[in-house]
Order: structure tokens, then sequence, then C-alpha cells
């Protein structure tokens, strides 16, 4: 009977101590968290209202949301947990990453910035915190734990598409409008900007990290974020014997299209061509390709290895701006 109630004790600990770490993440944050409204353009000169979540970046106004949330928009409203209101611009916004950054227009003192983390150092089954303030609700909270991470999801603009990677799937619940609020760890640190549910009981987030910060920082400083554009189609596919052996990896980056006209034609890829490395940098998956095409890129030359016909060749490409 000792040993039962000493049971029942223990669950009764550990349920109060998560409820703990619940419950001050939550009032260290909802007042950094607004509800954001904002009016979309369609055609034909009609409008239609929106809503999501945006977190405080900087004590001078800059939040960050999710780009589909102000998608069609170039101001809105953000809406705190203590009841004040202020008008936004639409600052910059990356469909491709599905991150964007909106700053309060004028004054507005004792805005509370969040500290951000590391979703680098995330690891499965740590205990995440989702909170957004989806039409101006005063703040909602779901918790649960990082349910796996490394996942992917496809964006778009226009006739650009790229993954998104390292996603951060949870399975604290997302409530409609919670897109662009915040996913903390168990200090109240941001380590994703939640932007889609993935089914039932789980959510996706994009991961808040040293990619991440560097999109929003251009965002922040230029409006956009630019990108390298090869020009190709690309897979991940197991290098042959050969080509493991000469750089003692098991993978590499195929070719499967090129665009005609790219400077990935220019530099005279072939399709079927296994992309080995580029500036010295092993690529094993189309993620690290989509990497290292940065700004630093954009019109310089680049050496790609690739391993054609049994033998490995050098190629020179210039990457060019990415146009949305």
């Amino acid at each position: 009977m000792i040993a039962e109630q000493e049971l029942v004790d223990a669950e009764r600990d550990a349920l109060d101590a998560y409820s703990t770490i619940v419950t001050a993440v939550a009032e260290r944050v909802t007042p950094s968290v607004a509800s954001l409204q904002v009016s979309r353009r369609l055609g034909n000169g009609r409008r239609a209202q929106g809503a999501g979540s945006a977190v405080t970046l900087t004590p001078d106004g800059f939040l960050v949301t999710s780009a589909h949330v102000v998608d069609g928009t170039d101001h809105g409203v953000a809406g705190f947990a203590d009841g004040r209101e202020f008008d936004v611009e639409v600052i910059g916004r990356d469909p491709l990453s599905d991150l964007a950054v909106v700053r309060v227009k004028g004054e507005a003192p004792g805005l509370h910035p969040v500290e951000t983390g590391d979703a680098a150092k995330l690891r499965v089954g740590q205990l995440v915190v989702a909170l957004g303030n989806p039409m101006g609700l005063a703040g909602t909270v779901t918790a649960g734990v990082v349910s796996a991470l490394g996942r992917s999801f496809p964006t778009r603009a226009g006739s650009a598409s790229r993954i998104v990677e390292d996603v951060i799937q949870t399975d604290a619940a997302l409530n409609p409008g919670n897109s662009g609020g915040a996913l903390l760890d168990g200090r109240g640190r941001l380590v994703g900007v939640n932007t889609a549910v993935a089914g039932i009981g789980l959510g996706l987030a994009v991961p808040f990290n040293a990619t991440t910060r560097r999109i929003v920082a251009a965002l922040m400083n230029e409006g956009r974020f630019r990108r390298a554009y090869l020009g190709i189609a690309s897979g991940r596919r197991p290098l042959p014997p050969r080509a493991a052996a000469a750089v003692d990896r098991r993978f590499g980056v195929e070719v499967i299209e090129i665009v005609p006209g790219s400077p990935a034609a220019a530099a005279g890829l072939r399709h079927e061509d296994l992309i080995l490395d580029v500036d010295g940098v092993p690529v094993e998956q189309p993620g690290d390709l989509q990497r290292l095409m940065i700004s630093e890129r954009i019109g310089r030359a680049v050496t790609m290895r690739v391993f054609r016909n049994g033998t490995v060749t050098e190629l020179e490409a210039h990457p060019v701006e990415l146009s949305l």
C-alpha cells in the first residue's frame, strides 16, 4: 500500500514539474507573441481577411512570422496580450523558407523580445511549447515533444521551388491562426516558427537555427534573401564503388534535369552526372547543394567535382541570382 502511494506521489510530482515548465514558458513568452490581422488583395479589387501570429524579435518592433500569413499584403495590425494594437508593415518575405519579417510603425515602447535558441541542439523527445495568438485570443498554449527532426516540406514562389529542410515535427497541437507563432524549448527560447499542421496531432515548424537567422537578418536589413541559382533538378544517389572510394563517402547528388540556358548547362553539367563537392564542400543530398547556393556565390566561379563515366571531372559554374 505504501509503495502504491509512493508511485502516485511520484507521478503527481512529475506532472507538477511538467506543468511548472509549461506555465513558466507561457508566462514568460506570451507578451512576445502577437496576433497578426491582415487584409489580402484578391482579383477584381476584392480583399480577404486573414490572421496568424508573429513573434517579437527586437525591442524596436521587428517581428518574425510565416511568409504565407502575409502573402498578398504589405501591412496589417499586430495585437498583443496586454491589449495594445499597432499597425505593422511587411519588411520582407521569403516564401521559399516560409519566413517573413514585419515591423511596427512608429513608436512601440515596452515590447518584449523573445530569447532565441538553436534548433540544431534539439533532440527527439524533448519538451517543446507552441505559443500563438490567433484572432487576438490572448495567447494559446499547447505542449508536447519533438516527435521527429530532419523532416522537409516543399515550398514554391512563382516558378521556383525549394525544399525547406530540417523541419521540426512536434505533437504539440497547432490551432488555426497559430502559423507564425513560436515553438519554444523548456527554457522559453525560440527554436522554431510554427508553419503547418501535418496531420491530426502533428505540427511542423521552420527551425530557428544558423540558416534561418541568416534569412531573417537579410529580410530585416534588405527586405529579401538572395539565393544563387544553378538550374538543375537533383536527387540523392549511392555512389558507385570507384567514386565512393575516391571521396570516402557513400552518396552524391545526381543531376536529374538541367534547365536549358542555365548556369549548369553553360558549365557542361550532364544528365546523370554525380556531383561530389562544390568548392571543396562535400554534397550528399540536394539539401547540401541547396545550402551552398547563397548570395556570396552569385556571379562568381565555383568549382564542382562530378563523377562521370567512371572518372572524376572538375567543372566551373557561375551561378546567377535566383529570380522569383
